[in-house]
This record gives C-alpha cells, sequence and structure tokens, in this order.
C-alpha cells in the first residue's frame, strides 16, 4: 500500500528526514516512534506533500498503491489528499476551521471529492459522525470546534478522514492532548474501522504503550533517521539499538520496577542536523560510542525483519534481551 524509499526533507539548515525507508501493507498499522524532534511529523507532511514553506523533499520513490507520487505537482496531490489517503493531525483544535460547522467543513470534503450534493453530503457525513460513536450527529454537524470537547473534535477529525474511504490513513499523535480514558476510546475506535474498511496505518507516536497494543511493525526515529525497525513482539523482545532500549528502560514496568526505584533516562536532547552532518547522532547521548561512530553505520540484520543501525553489532548480540 506504502512503499517509502530513501525519503529526504531538507531546510537551508537543517536536514530533518534523512533516507526513510519503509514499507506498509493494507489491514496494517506501522508505527513511527521517537522523542519529539525525532521528525516523525516531517515524515507524514512530506509523503503527504503539505511540507511547509522553505523546506524540500526528496526521495528515490513514495508508491503509493503501485504508483510513484513522488514527483506529482500540487493539483494532482489534492486530488488524492482526503480522498485516497488521509491524515489526523496532531492537535483537532487548530486543525479545524474555528469560523465553519463541523458540517460545512465535512460536507465540503464530499462535494469536492466525490461531487454529492448537499443533502447528500449531509447525509452521509451525519452517517459517518455516527460510525465514529458521536450522537445526536444532526445537531453536531451545526456546531462549531470549540463547542465540543477534545475528544468530540477527535472523533470528528477521524469521521471526516474516513468520509472518501481512503486507502491510507496517517494518524499524527492523535491522542495526545486527550485523557488516558479518551485516548483508549480513540485508538479502539481506529483499530475497529482498520479492521472494517482495511486500512492501512500509519500511526506516529512517542507513546510506546501504544506502539504494544495497535501496531503490527514500529520504526524508531531518531534526530531524522530510522535507526532501528522490527516487527512489535520482536522490537520488545530484543531491542538492538541502545536509543531504542533508552526508550524501553524509561517505562516503569509493573512487577519489575520497585517503587522509588530510580527510572531509566537518556540523557541530552536531540541534536540539530545541519547539512553534511555524518555519522551516528545519538553519538554524543550514548553510553557505548566509541570513535567510529563519527562514521555512519551500516545497516545490519538482527532478524528476520528486524533491522538497526549501530556499528556495536557484537556487544548488542552477546547481551540480547
Amino acid at each position: 500500500m506504502l512503499d517509502i524509499a530513501g525519503l529526504h526533507v531538507r531546510f537551508p539548515t537543517l536536514h530533518a528526514v534523512r533516507g526513510i525507508s519503509l514499507r506498509m501493507e493494507a489491514g496494517q498499522t506501522h508505527c513511527l516512534v521517537g522523542e519529539s524532534g525525532s521528525g516523525k511529523s516531517l515524515t507524514a507532511l512530506g509523503v503527504m506533500g503539505l511540507l511547509p514553506r522553505g523546506a524540500r523533499r526528496e526521495a528515490e520513490h513514495i508508491l503509493y498503491d503501485g504508483s510513484d507520487i513522488s514527483n506529482l505537482g500540487e493539483r494532482q496531490m489534492a486530488k488524492l489528499r482526503g480522498d485516497r489517503m488521509a491524515m489526523i493531525f496532531q492537535e483537532p483544535m487548530t486543525s479545524l476551521n474555528p469560523a465553519y460547522t463541523v458540517g460545512s467543513q465535512m460536507t465540503e470534503v464530499l462535494r469536492r471529492h466525490r461531487g454529492l450534493r448537499q443533502d447528500a453530503a449531509v447525509e452521509r457525513s451525519a452517517a459517518m459522525l455516527t460510525r465514529v460513536g458521536i450522537s445526536a450527529a444532526s445537531m453536531r454537524l451545526g456546531q462549531f470546534p470549540h463547542q465540543l470537547s477534545g475528544g468530540l473534535r477527535q472523533r470528528v477529525m477521524v469521521a471526516m478522514a474516513l468520509l472518501c474511504e481512503p486507502k491510507l490513513l496517517i494518524a499524527d499523535e492523535p491522542t495526545t492532548a486527550l485523557d488516558v480514558t479518551v485516548q483508549a476510546q480513540i485508538l479502539r475506535l481506529l483499530a475497529e474501522l482498520q479492521r472494517d474498511l482495511g486500512l492501512a496505518v500509519l500511526l506516529i507516536t512517542h507513546d510506546l504503550g501504544e506502539v504494544a497494543r495497535v501496531a503490527h511493525q514500529v520504526s524508531v526515529m531518531y534526530a531524522g533517521e530510522i535507526v532501528e525497525q522490527a516487527p512489535v513482539p520482536e522490537l520488545f523482545a530484543r531491542p538492538t539499538h541502545p536509543y531504542t532500549r533508552g526508550l524501553l528502560a524509561s517505562i516503569p514496568v509493573p512487577g519489575k520496577v520497585r517503587r522509588g526505584e530510580r527510572l531509566g533516562s537518556i540523557r541530552g536532547t536531540v541534536p540539530h542536523i545541519a547539512p553534511g552532518f555524518v555519522g551516528c547522532a545519538f553519538r554524543d547521548r550514548c553510553d557505548h560510542a566509541v570513535p567510529s561512530c563519527a562514521v555512519l553505520a551500516p545497516l545490519r540484520d538482527a532478524a528476520a525483519g528486524h533491522t538497526y543501525r549501530c556499528r556495536l553489532e557484537t556487544l548488542w548480540r552477546q547481551d540480547a534481551v
């Protein structure tokens, strides 16, 4: 469904996404995980052709449903976005237009991409709101975004993204601003809709708990680069890159972490990667860095379908968890 090879996103003073490659199948959830500033959202915006001004995208290819969309013009991409591929943005309050009702924003999608008349578009929009668990759908269509709770706004975003039944859904941290109960509801809703519609879902998150619950594959990003990629059970059983290990060590595990015990952490912050940077971007934060980390590490195989980018091959194989 989606095959990205060699995706780069560059700004004049920042190489934000560096050679991203990943593949997704229909009906699969693929998670991009990493701390803030690692390039997850820019990767998604690069795929959708929604990069901010000043950004430049390059890729060997971006295959969507067998067709290369990396060189499509804006008019051609506009026909795809919201129709065959859709995106749920990180903050629904700023993604929905405060000057228009929910109904006017939803029906615009159907009138633009499906050519429906207003009455048919309203009926379809109300049905989709009901499908995502919003009661009194007809009333909600007449409300403005500020009149809805955060959970309802996020459900509206899900409904709007799925109006035209796309094959690919990109969800950029869709539960970040929600409380724990609503987070679980949104994730359950996405899983149900994926099962019913056969969606391929690219889920962007920094929550490894979400990854464990919903994902099939996971790509760990750091400083614009995928440093480890594996099926979810394999990654949690045998994390190989030191950054991945650091992320997992930061999570309290019931029954293993004692009350009052110090949690794991990763010192420092994600670096600013200027154009021309070479080597491992994690080396200044890594306790196992060696001088050769200043040179780009090869991509290694830890197991079938499990790859990582690190020079410390022998250490991690001997100390596998």
